[in-house]
């Protein structure tokens, strides 16, 4: 048969989705069955989704040295001899999410299918764009990504960012203690015990009110600091003694600093654990100032000034005893 004849007798079309194409596709359908027998009985637990795909990203990796029957080649080496063969991926990402424009609510917080996510109090009364995926959600103010949450699966359920309140939490230190977002940020591990030691020690000093703002404060740094940083701060700032969030601030930036200067040499360093210090910010202000090279201030012209007016005062005193 030429080619001819053969391009009549060949039809290319899409298989039928779902059940109804099933038998269309029983490579691909054994395979997923395959994989579910072999990795999802009994059904594995986990933590989060996140969880969930590292460890399937694991199976796959252990599959591609695998044997299919009788074949020489494994898995991934007979991938290596298909990937030339494909086509290139698009320039352009395929948007896969759901697109949803709530209005933010009087408590900062937008509805998405039956659950609730916190977005920045700036934006109440607005409306976002939200893009739903499998396992997070991205919030966009026009094009502006302002919040991204893991995305939660049970029904009613409330995901709260306390970074989002902290601008009225500031006003309103008393509502911090016993929020929701708090709880939340201890949970998700972000609001770790050195937070909670600093704050108590912070408490004692300043009280319950200031020493709340101050901690407030001391969290509105991790929009411009890593959070290891911050939270290497809080704890050289509690072993120093130095409750407010200059102090944090300036160790924050230390700890920053220590990791791309060199390691100091062994013999250089202090035997025994080193103490904690903290500087003043306005010292560490006045050590980063270039050098004054401008001469000392004198007094001589006010001397000056001082025997001009005394020559003034005596020629009217002899001017007046004249008369």
């Amino acid at each position: 048969m030429d080619r001819l004849s053969l391009a009549l007798w060949i039809e290319s079309f899409y298989c039928r989705p779902g059940i109804e194409g099933a038998h269309e596709k029983g490579g691909v359908e054994g395979m997923i069955g395959y994989f579910r027998r072999n990795h999802f009985v009994p059904v594995p637990k986990v933590s989060s989704l996140a969880e969930l795909n590292e460890m399937v990203e694991q199976w796959d990796r252990q599959d591609d040295g695998r044997r299919i029957g009788s074949r020489a080649k494994t898995v991934a080496e007979y991938f290596a001899l298909e990937q030339p063969l494909l086509m290139p991926l698009p320039e352009e990402p395929f948007e896969t999410g759901r697109v949803f424009t709530p209005r933010v609510d009087r408590y900062g917080q937008i509805l998405v299918r039956t659950n609730r996510y916190s977005v920045p109090i700036r934006l109440i009364g607005k409306r976002v764009r939200v893009v739903l995926h499998a396992s997070h959600l991205v919030v966009y103010d026009q094009n502006v990504e302002v919040a991204r949450h893991e995305r939660l699966i049970a029904k009613g359920a409330v995901r709260l960012d306390l970074d989002h309140y902290l601008e009225v939490l500031v006003r309103k230190p008393g509502a911090f203690p016993g929020s929701t977002a708090l709880e939340q940020a201890r949970s998700a591990g972000r609001f770790t015990p050195v937070h909670d030691a600093w704050w108590d020690q912070a408490r004692k000093i300043h009280g319950e009110r200031d020493g709340t703002r101050a901690l407030i404060e001391v969290l509105l740094l991790g929009r411009h600091l890593p959070h290891e940083h911050v939270v290497a701060g809080l704890a050289a700032a509690l072993r120093a003694g130095a409750m407010t969030a200059d102090a944090v601030a300036l160790e924050a930036r230390k700890a920053a600093q220590s990791e791309t200067e060199p390691a100091q040499a062994p013999d250089q360093a202090a035997p025994g654990k080193p103490s904690a210090t903290v500087t003043s910010l306005h010292e560490w202000r006045l050590a980063h100032l270039p050098p004054d090279n401008r001469p000392l201030p004198s007094v001589t012209p006010y001397d000056q000034l001082l025997r001009r007016r005394r020559r003034t005062s005596d020629g009217e005193h002899r001017e007046g005893e004249a008369q």
